[in-house]
Formats: C-alpha cells, sequence, structure tokens
C-alpha cells in the first residue's frame, strides 16, 4: 500500500471514494529522477498511473525521427487507465520532466479488485469516458483553433501549479512549438508581439508571465 494520499486536484479530483481507495490499496510508489523515462513508445503497457508529485511529458517520434511533446501532465493527473480496458502498445514516451513521484496499479490488481467489488467497474467506465472527453477536447483545439489561441492555453495549461504571476515557464521556443503544432518561427513571432504588449517577459531558458488576465484573454477562442 502507498503511504501517501491521492492529491485532491486535476484529473484526480473527480475519482470516487470507492476509487481512490482501491488505488490507494494496490499501488506502488515509483520515484522518478528529472530526465528518466518511465516507458517508451511501443512498451507494453499493463499498469496505470496517479501523479503524486512532479511532472511528466508525453512525446512521439515523428516519421522523420524528430521528438514531438504531445502533453506535459502534473500532480493529480492519471495516465495509462486506456490498458484497464485494453493491454497493449504504448503509445507515447514518458519521461519525468523534473523528480516526480507516481503511484502504480497493474492492470491484473485492478481486473481483482473488480471482480470483487463489481461497482468499480462504472467507476472505471467514468474516468475513461472523461479522459475520451479531454482527448476530444484536445484534437478539436489543435484542428480549429488559431495559433495564437492554442499557444495562449497551452502556456496557461504548462505554467507551474498555482501560478501567481509573474511566473517563470522553463521551456525553449521550440519546446513550445512542438506542444502546438508550429514552427518555431512562428511561435517566435505571436512571443515577440506578446512581449511588446506586456503579456510576457523573455526569460534563459524560457519565459515569464506578468500578465495572467491578459493571457487568458488571448487563449479565448474569439480572440484571433
Amino acid at each position: 500500500m502507498a503511504p501517501q494520499s491521492l492529491p485532491e486536484i486535476g484529473f484526480l479530483s473527480d475519482v470516487s471514494v470507492g476509487l481512490k481507495k482501491m488505488l490507494a490499496d494496490q499501488a506502488t510508489e515509483i520515484t522518478l529522477s528529472a530526465g528518466e523515462t518511465l516507458f517508451e513508445q511501443g512498451d507494453e503497457g499493463d499498469a496505470l498511473y496517479a501523479i503524486i508529485d512532479g511532472a511528466v511529458e508525453f512525446s512521439v517520434l515523428a516519421m522523420d525521427g524528430r521528438k514531438l511533446t504531445l502533453e506535459m501532465m502534473r500532480r493529480g493527473e492519471m495516465f495509462g487507465e486506456i490498458t484497464m480496458f485494453d493491454p497493449g502498445a504504448r503509445t507515447a514516451t514518458a519521461t519525468a520532466a523534473e523528480d516526480s513521484l507516481l503511484w502504480r496499479v497493474r492492470h491484473a490488481d485492478v481486473l481483482r479488485q473488480i471482480r470483487q467489488q463489481p461497482e468499480l467497474a462504472v467507476d472505471m467506465i467514468h474516468l475513461a469516458g472523461q479522459r475520451m472527453r479531454w482527448m476530444g477536447r484536445q484534437l478539436n483545439e489543435q484542428v480549429f483553433l488559431p495559433l495564437p489561441t492554442r499557444l495562449a492555453r497551452k502556456i496557461q495549461h504548462l505554467a507551474p501549479e498555482m501560478a501567481v504571476t509573474p511566473c517563470k515557464l522553463d521551456l525553449s521556443q521550440a519546446e513550445l512549438a512542438e506542444f502546438v503544432g508550429a514552427t518555431r518561427e512562428a511561435v517566435s513571432k505571436i512571443l515577440s508581439i506578446w512581449k511588446r504588449d506586456g503579456i510576457i517577459q523573455g526569460a534563459r531558458g524560457g519565459l515569464v508571465i506578468v500578465d495572467w488576465e491578459g493571457l487568458s484573454r488571448l487563449a479565448e477562442p474569439d480572440q484571433i
């Protein structure tokens, strides 16, 4: 049994009491140092993970061999739950973006608990539904929203937990471009405008958000 409790924030904030108890009873703690890989794209998936502390980056390799960053998950998020329904190859590589503490729950252990407590199956289906809706929103944003709006939303999403301005985001322009599916030059042009408007400031190895409300306005779909 993992000694710590699940964070009451993020994706885990909506998990039922019964599911939280099951996860706590069955979980094994996994500690990762910054830069350490949890699993590679193509590895067999047999467990779900909850982020108790830290951050995990998810990436894939493009056809030309370039690394494409898909997402950054932080404390309170869960991933790998699809393996509970259909174990198979991991679709992305998971790497600790900073020193992190995770809970791991094996597929076989979850199935055993569901057989003993069938009501947990409803909780797992609800969890999978939330993930599917989240993935749908991400796809819609990527397809339909203009690049400045996508970039503003992604910067807010990637900002440190409970961020207060000014706050620094330690990601380069090239890394931000990977997150929003754009070129570094296009992202650099947008950031230059935002610097001029006092929304952000430049910083070594990243940027500093100085006007969170202004950034929030840029993240609205009608602010093109």
